[in-house]
Order: C-alpha cells, then sequence, then structure tokens
C-alpha cells in the first residue's frame, strides 16, 4: 500500500521518462534476460492489470519490469533484445517470467509475431461483457484526454478513425497502428475472431480463457486454476484487490440506452460462451 501511494505521488509523466531511461540501459544486456514462459494477452478492460498484480505477488513467478510491454503490437520493429529488456536475466533463481499486454488479443498480426518468438508460452485470456468492456475503454480514453467525443459519436467515428490504420498495417506490417488500438470501442468485442488468430498459432490446450465475472465473483477460485494452467505452486496472495477500481472514484455512469442498443445488436451473432462464465 506505501508503495502504490508512493507512484500515486510520482507524476505519471516522469514515472515513465524514468522507466525509458533504464530500458535503454538493460537493452544491451538482453541477450542475458529470459523470454516469457507466459502471456496474459487481454482483453483490454478486462481485468488484465489485476490480475497482473496478483499473479507477479506469487513467489515462483518474476512478471516484467511493467505491466504492457507492447512488443508484439506497437513495439515488434525495436527487435528481441528490447523485448527481453523487460525481462529478469537468465542466471539465478528460476521463476516463471510473464507479462500482461491486453491489446494482444486485438491485434491482427500479434499472435503470428508471439508464437514466432515464444512458441511454447502459456497464453491467458480474460474476455468481459462486450458492451460493458466497450463502454469501460470509452471512459479509461476519456480520463487519459484521448477521447473528446459522446460515446454514441464515438462509436459512429470508430470505422473513419480505425481505417487508416487498417490500411497502413496491409502495407506496413510494422507500422505502429495507433489509433486502431485508441479508438476499436466496439471492434475489441469480437472475442471470436480474435481467438482464432491465436487458436491458429497456439494449440488449445496452452490457452486458457477466463470470463472476467468469474475473475472477480470467484478470485481465489479462479487463481488456483490459473497457477494449475502455469504448473506453479498453490499460493494466495493477502488480497485480491481490483486494481483497476480506484477508491474515491465512485460508481460508473450509466451508458446511453441508444449505444447499448447499438452495441447489442453487433454483438447479438456472436457466441456469446466465450465471456459469459
Amino acid at each position: 500500500m506505501a508503495l502504490d501511494g508512493l507512484r500515486a505521488r510520482v507524476p505519471l509523466e516522469w514515472r515513465h521518462r524514468l522507466a525509458r531511461q533504464r530500458l535503454r540501459l538493460l537493452v544491451p544486456t538482453g541477450r542475458w534476460r529470459a523470454l516469457p514462459d507466459a502471456l496474459v494477452i487481454g482483453a483490454q478492460r478486462a481485468g488484465t492489470s489485476s490480475l497482473y498484480r496478483w499473479l507477479g505477488a506469487h513467489p515462483g513467478v518474476a512478471p516484467s519490469f511493467r505491466k504492457e510491454v507492447e512488443y508484439f503490437s506497437r513495439y515488434w520493429p525495436r527487435g528481441e533484445d528490447w523485448y527481453r529488456a523487460h525481462f529478469e536475466l537468465r542466471a539465478g533463481r528460476r521463476h516463471l517470467r510473464f507479462e500482461a499486454t491486453p491489446d494482444y488479443l486485438f491485434h491482427p498480426l500479434a499472435a503470428a509475431r508471439a508464437a514466432s518468438v515464444v512458441p511454447d508460452a502459456g497464453i491467458v485470456v480474460l474476455l468481459r461483457d462486450p458492451v460493458e468492456r466497450a463502454w469501460s475503454q470509452y471512459r479509461h480514453m476519456v480520463r487519459l484526454g484521448y477521447e473528446t467525443l459522446a460515446f454514441p459519436d464515438a462509436l459512429a467515428a470508430e470505422q473513419s478513425r480505425c481505417a487508416g490504420d487498417v490500411a497502413a498495417l496491409a502495407a506496413d506490417p510494422d507500422h505502429d497502428a495507433k489509433a486502431l488500438l485508441l479508438y476499436s470501442y466496439a471492434a475489441r468485442g469480437h472475442y471470436a475472431d480474435q481467438l482464432a488468430r491465436w487458436y491458429a498459432a497456439y494449440p488449445r490446450e496452452r490457452v486458457l480463457v477466463i470470463p472476467s465475472t468469474r475473475l472477480f465473483g470467484d478470485p481465489a477460485g479462479t487463481y488456483a486454476t490459473l497457477l494449475a494452467f502455469l504448473g506453479l505452486d498453490p499460493w494466495s496472495p493477502p488480497a485480491f484487490r481490483n486494481v483497476s477500481s480506484a477508491p474515491g472514484r465512485g460508481s460508473a455512469p450509466a451508458i446511453d440506452p441508444a449505444a447499448r442498443r447499438r452495441l447489442e445488436a453487433e454483438y447479438a451473432a456472436d457466441d456469446r460462451t466465450l465471456w459469459a462464465g
């Protein structure tokens, strides 16, 4: 708790600057660092921050130095030594290493890239009701200052905002599709298509799908299932706190009814058993 309080008092820009400086020092040591044994690949706004904290607390685990490394989505051109710089050295005590980047589930090239670098990794997926997930992502983008449109207008503008990145990725796989990742409120909820890419890259027995309702409704049981999937010894953190539910933030405002109906209609044909839990 004291460390969390200290982080909250340090301006975000300074924390990012310090992290970048540290990373520059670590990149030359990348060749001596381990690759991850597991990836938490999303979905965005489905509980990945909490899971990163809970799993990273296990005594047999060494999490990445920052949660969202984004190598297989935005930073692929930076190379493998840059990626390895986010993990512990291979020498010393053996831990399970992992990172959690929620963009990996959605990014069209992430699955194939991950399979080429960490083909034996365990893949962990959290899925949330896609309507609630889209609304949560929108509010998150508003808080970060990226979004100024009302939610119905943002949904209406999504295709035009993202089209340029879709075309650019087709022409240049190294393109940084920032707009696509920021404004894909509705598109991220089509989980079946996204999971199909990962099932094509990894055997199904190496992919664990967890509904976020189960993660927060039965955190101890879900955590035990996750540890067994990853081959880790049984253990439990002192508390299962939802780290995305900030004290004093209050309850979330209700989604615009018309926007809800629009999204429900869009997802009506999707396989709801993927996320309903």
